[in-house]
C-alpha cells in the first residue's frame, strides 16, 4: 500500500487562521470551535507569519499568568513555522516532528499558498512506525559518526 502524503492525511481540509493581533483568547476559541490544536497567524495579503498551538498557549501565556484576552497571538506565535510541500510522505513529515520537536506542521503549496496544517493526529500507526524507525536510525548513525 503506497503511503499517503500529508495532504491527503489531513483531517481538516479548510485553513484555521487570525491576524497578528488577534488575541490568545480568541486563538483558543477558533481552535476550540474548530476542534484543532493549531491556528495559523497570516497577514492581510495571505501571508504565513506564524503559527500558535495548543502548547504554545499553555506555555507562553497560561503558564507565565499572561492575560489571554490582552495578549496578542503575534506575542507568543513560533515565527516562521517549519513548512512541508504538499506531496511530502507522512513519515517523512512525523521525522521532522520527531526530531525537531514539533506537534503540527503548515502544508504550503505552489506559490506560497497556504494548505492547512498537518497535525501528528492525522498519521496513522504504521506511518508513525516508520518515522520512529528512521529517527532511530538517524541516532545510530549520528552515534557511529561521532
Amino acid at each position: 500500500m503506497p503511503e499517503r502524503t500529508v495532504f491527503q492525511s489531513m483531517s481538516q481540509k479548510h485553513v484555521i487562521s487570525l491576524g497578528p493581533h488577534a488575541s490568545a483568547w480568541e486563538a483558543a476559541c477558533v481552535m476550540t470551535r474548530a476542534n484543532c490544536g493549531s491556528v495559523l497567524i497570516v497577514d492581510t495579503p495571505g501571508t504565513l507569519l506564524g503559527i500558535v498551538t495548543e502548547r504554545d498557549l499553555m506555555t507562553r501565556v497560561l503558564a507565565k499568568a499572561l492575560i489571554p484576552e490582552k495578549t496578542q497571538v503575534s506575542e507568543v506565535m513560533t515565527r516562521n513555522p517549519y513548512c512541508v510541500a504538499p506531496e511530502m510522505q507522512v513519515s517523512d513529515a512525523v521525522l521532522i516532528m520527531i526530531e525537531r520537536g514539533f506537534r503540527h506542521l503548515p502544508i504550503m503549496g505552489a506559490g506560497s499558498k497556504i494548505l492547512g496544517v498537518f497535525s501528528v493526529r492525522d498519521a496513522l500507526p504504521r506511518e508513525i512506525g516508520n518515522a520512529v524507525s528512521l529517527a532511530e536510525f538517524h541516532e545510530q548513525v549520528n552515534d557511529a559518526l561521532g
